[in-house]
């Protein structure tokens, strides 16, 4: 079995409402010092069997095109066996 660990996140020139809100949320309740927030998804993937060769690339294929928006977000996948 392997487990896939696809984060997604705004890129950096994006603009982050929600990021910015939990900022100010933060800083409100006490906790100082905070420079940035950037909020993201993160999407857990458990597949059966080994995760290698055309499988591995049709994975990042699909988390470039389905799990994020290419145009607007960054992603990073990792592999736990």
């Amino acid at each position: 079995m392997a487990r896939v660990v696809v984060n997604v996140a705004l890129k950096p020139e994006i603009l982050d409402p929600q990021g910015r809100a939990v900022q100010g949320a933060l800083g409100r309740l006490g906790l100082s010092g905070v420079i940035n927030v950037r909020q993201g998804k993160q999407f857990i993937i458990d597949l059966d069997g080994e995760l290698e060769g055309d499988r591995a690339d049709l994975l990042e294929k699909l988390a470039g095109e389905l799990l994020s928006n290419p145009v607007i977000e960054d992603f990073a996948l990792t592999v736990e066996n």
